[in-house]
């Protein structure tokens, strides 16, 4: 580039010397004009800012009507179908489901509430981040009360966090139901009860992550025994997978039976669910996580060059322990949230078509339409809470981000199909929801296997891009028996609480569903399950400054 400036301010003043002598106008005018000329190419070629690629974005044109065509200066040919999905079978249907049904009653061997209280003995717990985060607390609360023979009051939820969301349980569960629901397995009351003329002063305290049965034993009930009353901060994962069957199944039972949500927020998402219904019999409801400060948390790079950088390099400040990560390898060990587009490209190569309809789980999305617009591209039927809702609808939402996320757990677990960018709290809570409830297909990025393909698609055709997507998510479908009981968090694979059939074949069932969907092994739970348990950035652990 600079030779070539150069060479063309040398010819601009060769031209104006070579006739320099000459004293007719015209030639006046044509040495005029050269230099000037020159001068005007010296300027643009030098003052013209430099071109970056941004990967974030890869636009997409139409080519004579009849596909896609991605970057369009490589020579293979990435052309995505218009038409509908190319997927064999049924792309709605998990076609193990009919195997296999929610269970979770308890034992006759579980004690009652009635025997199992212990008068005079109150637990009490605050919980933290957002609203999914908040429901692993509650649940696990109820459990930790029966374990400690103690009498839960109903939990606070966590009013100072990111989000700052002013509600109280009752404004976004049925605290009534809630109560009534879980009577017979552990005594709930609103609020702490005066001993005599005393107020109750509830000593507050902390366990640690995974705290199992002996742990809560050990730890918290002598404190409850001597205070009578306890309060257990930061409630979020404090309560180990490792359980026996009952309390497996009590924790189901509240998470799926006794959390309800208000009325308000009930009929708001079936009035969202229905109107989806009313353009389409089948959609799919995609949770997107993208943004800035989720990414900011990732430590994940996207291509967007200095301005990237830059942006989500302040924001990542806010959190004081997390320390610098490689972009490329976070990105090779499936810990990025694959993009709008990328995760776009995965559904059409699953085989669900550009008349598909699907809803947009999200809040503010990095980069905005632009980086929605790829997306939108690959599914023009694109929907979220404010396309089918008006804002007077959403108006007693709207302030409130749990309420706001309430109405699209609703949609999410209404659709027909679900899929998540990310392995986070709503993620896991919708699987190991949709796994219970008649195993609806649910569908988890092997964003491992996943990065190098979607790296690598502009040299290879659609058909063998979309079949190696196929392959590399056989085992992260959703169907029954894909995970090895024990395996994960349980709230996302509550195995404990999923029988099969009585007149079926058990070991047929789970051997046709493993060798058909692939179980994910061992080994493959810690190689390609990203832990956002971890990683999560509403993780209060993570203290903002």
């Amino acid at each position: 580039m600079k030779k070539r400036k150069h060479e063309t301010l040398f010819l601009g003043i060769l031209h104006t010397l070579l006739f320099r002598r000459r004293k007719r106008p015209i030639h006046r005018f044509l040495t005029l004009a050269s230099a000037l000329f020159g001068a005007i190419l010296f300027f643009i070629l030098f003052f013209s800012p430099p071109i970056h690629q941004h990967h974030l974005i890869n636009p997409i044109s139409f080519i004579n009507g009849t596909g896609f065509h991605m970057n369009l200066q490589q020579q293979h040919v990435f052309r995505v179908p218009m038409g509908g999905g190319s997927l064999s079978g049924d792309v709605w249907i998990s076609k193990q489901s009919k195997f296999y049904h929610g269970c979770s009653d308890s034992s006759n061997n579980f004690p009652t509430a009635e025997v199992n209280t212990h008068p005079n003995r109150y637990l009490m717990i605050a919980t933290s981040g957002g609203l999914n985060q908040q429901r692993t607390g509650i649940v696990d609360a109820v459990v930790a009360a029966h374990i400690l023979n103690a009498i839960l009051v109903v939990p606070k939820l966590d009013q100072k966090s990111y989000w700052k969301d002013s509600s109280n349980f009752s404004e976004i569960f049925d605290v009534d139901w809630f109560i009534s629901r879980i009577s017979k397995d552990v005594k709930i009351i609103r609020d702490l009860p005066r001993i005599g003329d005393k107020i109750i002063t509830p000593y507050t305290t902390r366990v640690p992550r995974k705290c199992n049965a002996k742990c809560y034993q050990t730890r918290i009930l002598p404190i409850l025994k001597k205070k009578h009353a306890v309060q257990l901060t930061k409630f979020d994962y404090r309560l180990s997978n490792r359980l026996t069957t009952d309390m497996q199944k009590l924790r189901c039972r509240v998470n799926y039976h006794a959390l309800k949500f208000t009325d308000p927020i009930t009929e708001m998402g079936r009035k969202l669910v229905e109107r989806i219904r009313m353009k389409s019999k089948h959609f799919v409801a995609l949770h997107l996580r993208f943004e800035p400060d989720m990414l900011a948390f990732s430590g994940c790079y996207y291509g967007g060059g200095d301005k990237e950088r830059k942006e989500l390099g302040k924001i990542r400040k806010r959190w004081k322990t997390l320390h610098a990560r490689n972009p490329d390898k976070e990105r090779r060990n499936g810990k990025c949230p694959l993009t709008p587009e990328e995760i776009g490209l995965m559904l059409r190569a699953l085989g669900f078509g550009n008349d598909v309809h699907i809803y947009v789980a999200s809040g503010e999305i990095y980069g905005g339409e632009e980086t929605l617009a790829p997306l939108k591209a690959l599914f023009p039927n694109f929907y979220s809470k404010d396309t089918i809702a008006s804002k007077e609808e959403l108006a007693p939402f709207s302030s409130f981000s749990s309420r706001m996320a309430a109405l699209d757990f609703m949609v999410c677990d209404e659709s027909d199909v679900f899929v998540s960018n990310n392995n986070g709290n709503m993620a896991r809570m919708l699987a190991g929801r949709r796994r219970y409830f008649d195993h609806k297909p649910t569908i988890r990025p092997n964003a491992k296997k996943l990065n190098n393909l979607l790296l690598r698609r502009n040299n290879m055709t659609w058909e063998e891009f979309a079949s190696q997507i196929r392959t590399s998510q056989i085992g992260f479908m959703g169907e029954p028996m894909e995970v090895k009981p024990g395996r994960g968090e349980f709230h996302e694979n509550p195995t404990a609480c999923i029988c099969a059939d009585s007149e079926m074949d058990t070991g047929a069932a789970t051997i046709s569903a493993r060798r058909d969907m692939g179980e994910v092994t061992d080994g493959q739970v810690g190689e390609e399950e990203q832990e956002w348990s971890d990683t999560e950035y509403t993780e209060n652990e993570l203290e903002i400054q």
